[in-house]
């Protein structure tokens, strides 16, 4: 059967001659994607062809997509045509709240971790506007003081804003193992002998410290040693009590504090340090809604973390970071536990041959969407971007492949943190990530997430409504308190988007990272009728969905509303 897709894919069989413009491309950008742009109402009856005011579509099983460029020139034109298009809506039509803002139309979030330059009220609403969904502070770097600032301006942020939410992700330190402190860089060439010893003070041209006491211990003659995630590399010859000899294999300049690692190890250090639960502290009193543990190892440290916010009465998820060679064989057990993983593709490159990280993105991705469970991909997405104002073409693949492979969202490291250029890098991961979703076909069958949720009746009406979400074309509309049924609606990935409603704050920030979802706080009545139709003029007003559009109303999850305990439906009401 032809299947019919009026998305950006498709412009080569448009009649007008400027469809590969920047003017066509944003007026495409600017429309939602409903079955209304698919087949209007009074061509339903022939689905072979799509009229779009006097443009044609011929609809093909395949049909050569246009290249989007992301250059910074195309980048501007096509804002520039977002804003001329906006201005008409503004005119015609009140529903202008959603148009201001790309976070609804791309299903894939973004998480942006916050930094010196970065780090300004200003710089915090810019990063909002662009596309940030989640804000991810680096324990790693700076102080207490200087997160809390950042903390209290994305609070600020999310009070005054009426259609956009920003989630607040810690991200501790992990067991890293770094080189002490030198008065000034040492250059370092192939062939030269230089030692790594555990005395503390040491800073020479021919030795430095470490600040791991059994670093000796754990590495063995032949071992590789690596600084700063590969980018030098030397050999281990020789070992006495206290200190390491090694070759250098590949040279450089080695500066202060740098981060080391043994090829195919990790170290035998505690996956939360002192440090660590200082930082968690931190976070149950600024009730931040994600913790991302680094070095996870095995699926104990998560339940040790779960239970201490269980004490505290947190109520913040855990995901965990899949960056070490000892964390693969227990990834299973790990994932269970947690409530989402993060690929950390930098340490996890350096530990394991670098070859193995696709294969491994890939496999983490598919058991984080087997499970339910939230997963990030992260580290070089943008690199080049740090110095240089347009990615690499490479860049632009690595994101599209993690959008395709199935990833709640992509994350931005460097580039925002210290980066020359954060809001252009933010603006190329929003383009491209919206760009690559229009060009995914919609699967009338819902995938299988397997298991995890089988206890659930809810699970047979998330996949129902997301065979009519992408049969019919419509939105859906969930109502929670948990957040757990547009989870689950969410891991089904319908072609519509997931409005969630809740009356909690905490809920509303937490769904900012789930793929597809666009959580919206709104207080319930006891009236559900009053509810549904306060939540349909909200989404009418702001823009989100049209007069005379169909969306598809799910009533199911773990806590009822207005609904007994063992009654689920779905309804589908035209707004």
């Amino acid at each position: 059967m032809s299947q019919v897709v009026a998305t950006r894919s498709i412009h080569t069989s448009l009649t007008r001659p400027t469809s590969g413009s920047a003017h066509h491309r944003a007026q495409s950008l600017v429309k939602p994607r409903t079955f209304a742009s698919k087949v209007l109402p009074h061509q339903r009856n022939n689905p072979s062809k799509v009229c779009s005011r006097s443009c044609l579509v011929n609809a093909r099983k395949s049909a050569p997509a246009e290249v989007v460029p992301v250059s910074p020139e195309d980048d501007s034109k096509i804002e520039e045509e977002l804003q001329h298009l906006r201005g008409i809506q503004q005119h015609s039509d009140t529903s202008v709240g959603m148009w201001s803002k790309p976070t609804f139309r791309r299903k894939t979030k973004i998480v942006c971790t916050i930094g010196p330059s970065t780090n300004t009220r200003e710089m915090i609403w810019k990063l909002a506007e662009a596309g940030m969904n989640v804000a991810r502070l680096n324990m790693s770097h700076g102080d207490h003081a200087s997160h809390q600032k950042v903390i209290d301006l994305v609070k600020e942020y999310n009070a005054q804003s009426k259609d956009n939410v920003i989630a607040i992700m810690l991200d501790t330190k992990g067991p890293e193992v770094r080189s002490g402190d030198l008065p000034q860089p040492i250059n370092l060439t192939t062939g030269q002998e230089f030692t790594f010893t555990i005395r503390r003070g040491v800073g020479t041209a021919d030795g430095v410290s470490v600040n791991y006491d059994d670093f000796v211990n754990d590495v063995e003659v032949g071992d590789m040693l690596l600084v700063d995630g590969g980018m030098m590399s030397l050999m281990v010859k020789s070992k006495t009590e206290d200190s390491v000899k090694c070759e250098v294999v590949d040279g450089g300049e080695l500066k202060s504090r740098r981060h080391l690692n043994v090829r195919g190890k990790s170290a035998t250090l505690p996956s939360i340090t002192e440090k660590d639960w200082d930082d968690i502290k931190f976070g149950v009193d600024n009730k931040v809604d994600f913790y991302a543990v680094s070095f996870v190892k095995d699926a104990q440290v998560v339940h040790e973390l779960k239970n201490y916010l269980k004490s505290c009465d947190a109520d913040i998820h855990v995901i965990v970071k899949i960056e070490s060679a000892d964390s693969i064989p227990n990834l299973h057990s790990i994932i269970t536990a947690s409530d989402g993983a993060m690929v950390a593709r930098g340490d996890l490159g350096a530990e394991l041959p670098i070859e193995e990280v696709p294969l491994l993105q890939e496999e983490i991705i598919s058991i984080c969407r087997s499970m339910g469970k939230a997963v990030i991909v992260a580290t070089n997405m943008l690199e080049s971007m740090i110095v240089h104002p347009t990615p690499t073409r490479a860049e632009v693949s690595d994101i599209a492949i993690a959008v395709r492979e199935g990833s709640d969202a992509v994350m931005l490291s460097g580039e925002t943190a210290h980066g020359k250029f954060p809001l252009k890098a933010v603006k190329v991961m929003h383009t491209v990530a919206l760009r690559t979703e229009a060009t995914i076909p919609d699967s009338q069958m819902p995938p299988n997430i397997g298991q995890v949720f089988k206890n659930h009746m809810s699970e047979m009406f998330a996949y129902h409504a997301t065979m009519m979400s992408n049969t019919l074309g419509t939105s859906t509309v969930v109502f929670t308190r948990s957040g757990f049924m547009a989870v689950l609606l969410s891991h089904y990935r319908p072609s519509g988007t997931i409005f969630a409603f809740t009356d909690q704050k905490r809920i509303q920030q937490r769904l900012a990272l789930y793929q597809g979802v666009c959580p919206i706080y709104m207080e319930f009545s006891e009236d559900a009728e009053e509810t549904f139709t306060r939540a349909l003029d909200l989404l009418q007003k702001q823009g989100m969905v049209k007069v005379g559009e169909e969306v598809a109303l799910v009533q199911s999850g773990r806590q009822p509303i207005w609904r007994f305990q063992s009654t689920h439906n779905i309804q589908v009401r035209t707004v």
